[in-house]
């Protein structure tokens, strides 16, 4: 062929400068995945963080808080139901919705309502309603996490998707911190001082809880569904059987073949000095003689402004330097925010000072903040769009999966060795993740969405 006629190269592609990487974030698609994250992490420590302070301060033992957190094995699950979220219509609101939204609307109604059973509920009259009601919202909760995992995927193109898992997870940690600090000062607002456990002030509590759900379903219903990935129609049940059930995890396996092990231990197993030692960061506030005001205070300043700067600083690195990097960093930070921990359990007995609380969970939400947003975007880019509720569901149960189930040895483990073998022992558990990383970006080829080194 003529040269004048030769196909030129590809340009190799560049990366964004730094404004424009920042840029992203004032996109539409990133202030939907802001609301929309708010909502998703509104349940989380009201079944499980929140829920062990009150239930603490209700003079539930440590063992018992630490089984009961086994509650959050819903969010672990939840790749047993999402092919049907994927696939399966609600009748009338898949019409009036679309696909994505419907799912959405329906499982935060559900969140509302069985929020409301947990604030008329009382744990000193017993646990049966308290763990039925959180089940309700874990499994709701996950749901909505399936339907709203998919939306984001299917919102942008692989480059954005750094952006859209920083802004999700700013607005997700803000919901955290409003969860976490903002139950304790509503509750502490709502009580006589000094009285001990007081239902009425953790009622009024879960109840403005419940109503900050309508974050999240005004923006469902404000947004557009996104363009639907049209599959093939199903000739038959079986046919849509292994289209649902069992296209979306073979397709993960062809396209990595062998290493999609070392993939899916590396999701198992990331997040698990943050997960463990969660379940007892409250009781441990609660025995080193802390108030929630107290608690409150330092997470509303020092949490809110380390989240968004961690999450921030996270989506940004993920798109100048690419994911693996910030997913190394991440997972050095997270080990190192639990060995504060420790330290901080040296003074118990309340002669720790309140700055010393206020670094600790300084440190704690900033590393977090970097983790989780290089880490969804990874995330992100090992689905295929065409299943990508179901894939990503899949990942993100991996995620919890036996974090959530070692956590429930929590509370006994303190119990029998205290809380600075426990805080060290977490971060321990984070040496096995910084190995994995480290194979991953070695061994494992680029995802089909996108290059990620």
């Amino acid at each position: 062929m003529p040269p004048d006629h030769a196909t030129p190269e590809p340009a190799p592609p560049t990366r964004p400068s730094w404004a424009q990487a920042l840029r992203v974030y004032l996109e539409p698609a990133s202030l939907r995945m802001f609301a929309l994250g708010f909502a998703a992490g509104l349940p989380l420590l009201l079944v499980l963080g929140t829920l062990s302070f009150r239930l603490r301060e209700a003079g539930i033992d440590r063992t018992t808080i630490g089984y009961l957190s086994w509650v959050g094995l819903a969010y672990g699950f939840k790749w047993c139901w999402a092919p049907l979220v994927d696939r399966l219509p609600i009748p009338l609101l898949t019409r009036a919705l679309g696909r994505r939204r419907s799912w959405l609307l329906l499982s935060q109604l559900c969140i509302a309502a069985a929020l409301v059973g947990m604030a008329l509920a009382d744990p000193r009259q017993g646990l049966e309603v308290v763990v039925w009601c959180a089940l309700a919202v874990a499994f709701a909760s996950a749901t909505q996490d399936i339907a709203l995992d998919a939306f984001r995927i299917e919102s942008a193109d692989a480059q954005r998707q750094g952006a859209l898992a920083a802004t999700y997870q700013t607005g997700y940690r803000l919901a955290m911190i409003w969860a976490g600090a903002g139950v304790l000062w509503l509750a502490a607002r709502n009580e006589i001082a000094g009285a001990g456990y007081q239902q009425a002030g953790w009622s009024t509590a879960y109840l403005v809880m419940a109503a900050s759900m309508a974050v999240g379903v005004v923006t469902v219903l404000l947004s557009r569904e996104p363009a639907r990935v049209e599959l093939p129609p199903a000739r038959s049940a079986a046919e849509w059987l292994r289209g649902a059930l069992i296209e979306p995890f073979a397709d993960f396996l062809r396209r990595y073949g062998k290493q999609a092990v070392l993939i899916l231990a590396l999701i198992g197993v990331y997040r698990i000095s943050d997960v463990v030692m969660g379940i007892m960061a409250n009781p441990f506030y609660v025995d080193m003689g802390y108030t929630k005001d107290q608690v409150a205070a330092v997470s509303k300043v020092y949490g809110v402004i380390m989240t968004l700067l961690g999450a921030f600083i996270g989506g940004a690195m993920a798109m100048r330097m690419g994911v693996m990097r910030v997913l190394m960093l991440g997972a050095v930070l997270s080990a190192g925010s639990n060995l504060l921990f420790a330290w901080l359990a040296g003074e118990l007995g309340h002669s720790a000072s309140l700055t010393a609380l206020i670094f600790v969970i300084s440190a704690d939400n900033l590393s977090a903040g970097v983790a989780s947003a290089a880490f969804i975007a990874y995330l992100s880019s090992l689905t295929n769009v065409s299943y990508s509720a179901t894939q990503y569901a899949l990942f993100s149960s991996m995620m919890l999966l036996a974090p959530k189930w070692l956590a429930g040895y929590s509370g006994a483990f303190v119990d029998a060795h205290g809380y600075v073998p426990f805080f060290l022992g977490t971060a321990a558990l984070g040496l096995p993740v910084l190995l994995l990383v480290w194979l991953a970006t070695r061994w494992v080829a680029r995802p089909a969405r996108g290059p990620i080194l």
